[in-house]
């Protein structure tokens, strides 16, 4: 199936309790359903000192977000929208914003 969220889209949450916040998907798990975006699902980790000069302590961290949680933003009106497909004249299937009905990718 193809992807409807992609690395490097601008994400909007829509549920959960980071409800509102955008940010850039930085990476894609499609075999969970989940994608990392930055800014969001912050996590804190604890970590040991490691080796030659990497100090321990409290590390920030992003955690995935289930892919239903979250919507890619319109290039266009610059809301969230759904995502579909058309196929172009010259044989290229695309990314379509559902609200505008523009192409994401061109």
């Amino acid at each position: 199936m193809a992807a409807r969220i992609r690395k490097g889209d601008t994400v909007v949450v829509i549920a959960g309790a980071n409800k509102g916040r955008q940010g850039e998907v930085l990476r894609v798990l499609p075999a969970e359903n989940r994608a990392v975006v930055q800014g969001v699902a912050i996590a804190k980790r604890h970590t040991k000192p490691r080796g030659m000069g990497e100090p321990g302590g409290i590390v920030q961290k992003e955690m995935p977000v289930h892919l239903s949680n979250i919507a890619l933003i319109d290039p266009e009106t610059k809301k969230p929208t759904r995502v579909g497909f058309r196929v172009l004249d010259d044989g290229r299937k695309v990314r379509v914003a559902r609200k505008s009905n523009s192409v994401i990718d061109g």
